[in-house]
């Protein structure tokens, strides 16, 4: 009897590992996910126990990057990049060459890796990743980073004559509102606090780390760090939950797909 191919997958957030599987195993069932690593440390070492077919890799991760344990793995699988930012889209992933997936996924997106990823295995081909060609993407992912703007650390709030700077990983989500929007965070006391900023939400989504901050509706984004769980309801609907916060906030329905079966 035919075997199931095999994939793993490696993420350091785990709402977006968890979407990633969720949505393979809507659009390719006879997948066999045998295991999901939250750094390429741990995903070397799944690698090296399980011997998957495929490895869908983030490319940043704390630690050993997904550039980095690709070049350990080979051409033992066929690799899928996962990135954040669509500028890392270099020549290797435009010429076809390796394979990529921007965050959040979309399934039309993923269709198409997998119909290219279930041609290769029909065919036997091995795997393109060589290290030459490896080491043309690491060294084309540093030049594009270099030159990239650093995400924003802080966000500066003013009331009256007080300026207040709140660290960017305090902040559980922005709110839209008119013209202003409203910063969510946690003071030094852990205790929820709002201020309101005049930049408008879709140019601060601009400026903050793609890996953590994500929009959910027109009027929210949220840091994934803050969620605790997201629970879906009836007619394509969701809601986040967050760890330290009483608020729900909606999930619109063009942002769904991030959450898929969550």
């Amino acid at each position: 009897m035919k075997m199931r191919p095999s994939a793993l997958i490696a993420d350091d957030e785990p709402l977006l590992r968890t979407a990633l599987a969720s949505l393979l195993a809507e659009l390719w069932p006879d997948l066999d996910v045998v295991a999901q690593a939250r750094n390429g440390r741990e995903a070397l070492d799944y690698f090296e126990r399980f011997h998957p077919e495929i490895c869908f890799l983030d490319v940043h991760m704390p630690g050993l990057s997904g550039i980095d344990a690709a070049r350990q793995i080979g051409r033992r699988a066929h690799l899928v990049f996962v990135t954040a930012f669509d500028q890392y889209a270099v020549q290797a992933f435009s010429q076809g060459v390796l394979d990529y997936l921007v965050k959040p996924v979309e399934a039309k997106r993923l269709a198409e890796t997998i119909s290219r990823l279930k041609e290769r295995l029909h065919l036997a081909q091995p795997a393109t990743n060589t290290e030459a060609l490896l080491q043309q993407l690491a060294s084309q992912l540093l030049q594009r980073a270099s030159a990239a703007p650093a995400p924003l650390q802080w966000i500066r709030a003013q009331s009256g004559q007080t300026v207040r700077l709140i660290p960017v990983d305090a902040i559980d989500y922005f709110r839209s509102d008119a013209k202003y929007t409203v910063v969510a965070w946690r003071g030094d006391d852990g205790q929820p606090a709002e201020a309101v900023i005049r930049t408008a939400l879709k140019e601060l989504i601009a400026q903050l780390d793609p890996v953590h901050f994500v929009q959910i509706h027109r009027s929210y984004a949220v840091n994934l760090r803050s969620v605790s769980h997201v629970r879906r309801g009836e007619a394509e609907t969701a809601n986040i939950h967050f760890k330290r916060r009483c608020e729900v906030l909606p999930v619109s329905r063009s942002y769904l797909n991030l959450f898929r079966q969550m």
